[in-house]
């Protein structure tokens, strides 16, 4: 009787769930989704589309699987008050065709492609005859069968729960080759709320906090792993109590609970203090060790240059005890900043802390922390 009754509420509840969500599908031609983006009415966010990574042979293949008439996965839109279409799930290939029409903005990509270069077709393993040529290469009669190739098209209508949109963008990018999770969190997030997402972008453009970060690969870069770092410290100064073990959950957790109060996990986000905290920790770090910041010790105990992720934790939390004692147009207190933090730096404690694997633990993390916040109250008593 007992697991009727579980049942029944099992439906019930996912019953009251579905009364907020609206759905439609479409069958669009790309014509059709070529003038919808050229209108504006199909709309692709900023972050979202940096996403787009396709090669060149990518997106041929793609083109050639239109012109063979091959079966083509859906797309998912979601429809705004306006009426107009966010893209959620369908970047690669939507930005493939409008590469071939000549309406691609992509300065990211290698090489990069500005509006008005077309696609000259490569790697086309079917049909080969179509390596190295255009659109306009194409004639009448191909062009007027990749305009009316069609697509389906998921559509979220208006007045479905913003929650139910956002964890279906969630859902439906994670795990794609394409996306890091931060540019998942980027996207994903503004169907929630876009302000703690823009504060993260602003901050992660602050040159004190470049100039700590400057040995970040181009490709860290371009997954947006500096914007993923400037939440890791906020994550971990005010909500470390909930890190377990999984970083990037613990990251995702955060960055909801702080872009929808309603979740509850976490207290209000004071945007103008966390901005000044923030700046000045990489200002002091900037001005006292620089690019050294985050780097190591080597054997022989001199300070490399680099950028390591534990040092990052260590240092931009365990600071936080002293910050207030810090001042930065005092520059001998900065050249003191310095000679602590390298002193930490190259004390074989901090090194075993900081070095080799099984650190991305919440045990891990509290000792690396505290190990800096012990050294830095002794400096600065």
């Amino acid at each position: 009787m007992s697991t009727q009754i579980n049942v029944v509420d099992l439906i019930g509840a996912i019953d009251k769930k579905l009364q907020k969500v609206h759905t439609q599908s479409l069958d669009l031609s790309f014509n059709e989704l070529l003038d919808m983006r050229r209108e504006g009415e199909l709309k692709i966010n900023p972050e979202y589309q940096r996403v787009f990574r396709w090669s060149e042979g990518a997106r041929s293949r793609f083109i050639e699987s239109l012109l063979l008439e091959m079966p083509v996965p859906p797309i998912y839109v979601i429809e705004e008050e306006d009426g107009k279409y966010l893209l959620i799930d369908g970047l690669q290939r939507i930005s493939s065709y409008l590469h071939l029409r000549g309406y691609l903005d992509g300065p990211h990509l290698e090489p990069p492609v500005k509006l008005g270069d077309k696609l000259k077709l490569i790697d086309c393993d079917i049909v080969e005859e179509l390596n190295g040529k255009t659109y306009e290469d194409l004639g009448s009669a191909l062009q007027i069968r990749l305009k009316r190739a069609f697509i389906r098209v998921e559509v979220v209508r208006k007045g479905s729960d913003p929650r139910f949109k956002y964890h279906m963008f969630k859902r439906l990018n994670t795990g794609g080759e394409n996306l890091s999770p931060q540019q998942i969190r980027n996207s994903s997030i503004r169907l929630l709320n876009a302000d703690f997402n823009d504060f993260i972008i602003r901050m992660s453009k602050d040159l004190n906090y470049k100039n700590c970060t400057q040995y970040l690969s181009y490709e860290q870069q371009l997954e947006a792993y500096n914007e993923e770092l400037v939440l890791r410290f906020f994550a971990l100064k005010n909500d470390r109590e909930n890190f377990v073990h999984g970083v990037s959950d613990f990251l995702t957790e955060y960055m909801e609970s702080v872009s929808d109060q309603e979740l509850g996990r976490n207290k209000h986000f004071n945007y103008s203090l966390e901005e000044v905290t923030f700046k000045k920790t990489f200002e002091v770090l900037s001005l006292s060790i620089g690019e050294y910041a985050f780097g190591y010790a080597n054997r022989s105990k001199n300070l490399v240059r680099g950028f390591g992720i534990y040092q990052y934790e260590a240092f931009t939390i365990g600071i936080q005890c002293v910050l207030d004692k810090l001042n930065s147009s005092d520059h001998v207190q900065m050249k003191k900043l310095q000679a602590e933090i390298t002193s930490i730096k190259k004390e074989l404690a901090f090194i075993a802390l900081t070095t080799g694997g099984g650190k991305n633990s919440r045990g891990q993390l509290k000792q690396r922390v505290e190990f800096v916040e012990e050294k830095l109250r002794l400096g600065f008593l």
